[in-house]
């Protein structure tokens, strides 16, 4: 019997079997399009829509997708997104050309080339002490304006119930954020050779976004299906930091955050992590995610399906795994179709998974090939 798509993807997330695998495309940052494929999915299927940014952040670079095109993707989930401050998209706005563009952290990207930009203004990139850590500006994440519209948004959602509602609060989150504070080279040393300064730092931001959250989840109220947070931990071939770093640092700032999200909503946990981070997944099922997302096949011992899907099949659901690196970029329509026939064959047995590309689609990505992908869902992922 057909599902809607919010029934659709409940039934994946309390890990029963759906009509067809669900698709997550166009929902958030991690999970978006590019403008340029943007533009190139809506010419192709004949839609007029304007041309906007996910958290109206033309920097950022991901398309807000309008409706008509979601549809059109056969995406079974809407993002529910917050906002920066009023008058830190007017700054922007306002700014010079090619110059910075700035969040409210006070960290900011540079354009490397012609429309390309690049985390690049790290305000704590020289800080070694915690009195530069309390005597920093940081932001104010009671600023009703960053969540006056999620009410709304949320309910209007819910009203319709026909997709799922994925909660998408744009924060970096503590790693990430350290990253954009300091620098990635700098706050890696930190934590190796400063742990007490390493310890300071993603406190002070984890409770910054615990804050933001609350108010978020607040908001939302009861209407979310899924939550997404997230902190990329994974290169191509290894892990950014050893497992046993990431234990005794990091992993305790996760577990936190997770635990105040999960004692305040219902929503499933949908966790994002770039990379091989395939010997910390046990560590995730412990800290009670549910969603893991974008499987990079690409990257190390991520490409081996099988082993995923038999050891925490039964334990997480799993979000990704359609290579943005080789396939959707320089495959064929044909080869594209060809692996999302074969990742659902492996990741989809019996449920537990939902496609998506690994990470935001990029800009050399062709349409014709992202309407492969979510073509091939609907030949190849009915149960």
């Amino acid at each position: 019997m057909s599902m809607t798509s919010r029934e659709r993807v409940k039934a994946v997330l309390d890990h029963k079997l759906p009509d067809r695998v669900p698709v997550i495309l166009g929902v958030s940052n991690a999970t978006g399009i590019k403008m340029k494929p943007y533009q190139g999915v809506k010419k192709l299927a004949g839609i007029t829509a304007p041309d906007e940014y996910i958290y109206d952040w033309p920097e950022l670079g991901t398309a807000r997708i309008d409706e008509q095109t979601m549809q059109r993707l056969h995406s079974d989930v809407r993002g529910l997104l917050d906002r920066e401050p009023l008058e830190i998209g007017e700054k922007n706005k306002v700014r010079a050309p090619h110059a910075p563009c700035m969040d409210s952290w006070g960290s900011g990207q540079k354009e490397i080339e012609d429309g390309v930009w690049y985390p690049g203004i790290h305000p704590l990139a020289d800080a070694t002490t915690i009195e530069a850590i309390e005597d920093y500006p940081w932001p104010d994440m009671d600023d009703p304006y960053r969540v006056a519209l999620v009410k709304e948004q949320a309910r209007k959602l819910a009203q319709e119930n026909q997709y799922a509602i994925m909660g998408t609060p744009w924060l970096l989150f503590p790693f990430e954020r350290a990253f954009a504070m300091q620098g990635m080279d700098k706050f890696l040393l930190n934590m190796a050779m400063s742990p007490d300064f390493a310890k300071a730092l993603l406190r002070k931001i984890t409770d910054l976004c615990k804050t933001l959250m609350g108010h978020f989840l607040d908001e939302a109220g009861d209407d979310l299906d899924i939550i997404k947070i997230g902190d990329d931990l994974g290169t191509q071939e290894k892990l950014m930091i050893s497992p046993r770093m990431y234990r005794q640092i990091l992993k305790p700032f996760h577990a936190e955050f997770i635990e105040f999200i999960k004692a305040r909503t219902k929503a499933k946990v949908f966790f994002h992590t770039d990379g091989d981070v395939f010997d910390l997944i046990e560590d995730f099922v412990e800290m009670g995610v549910d969603i893991l997302n974008p499987i990079q096949t690409s990257a190390g011992k991520m490409a081996n399906l099988s082993e995923l899907k038999e050891r925490y099949g039964d334990d997480i659901v799993f979000c990704g795994a359609i290579d943005t690196q080789r396939i959707l970029p320089y495959g064929t329509p044909q080869e594209v179709k060809e692996e999302v026939k074969r990742v659902i064959s492996i990741l989809g047995e019996g449920g537990g998974y939902m496609v998506a590309s690994v990470h935001t689609i990029m800009s050399e990505v062709p349409p014709e090939n992202i309407l492969a992908m979510v073509d091939a869902v609907e030949e190849f992922g009915h149960y």
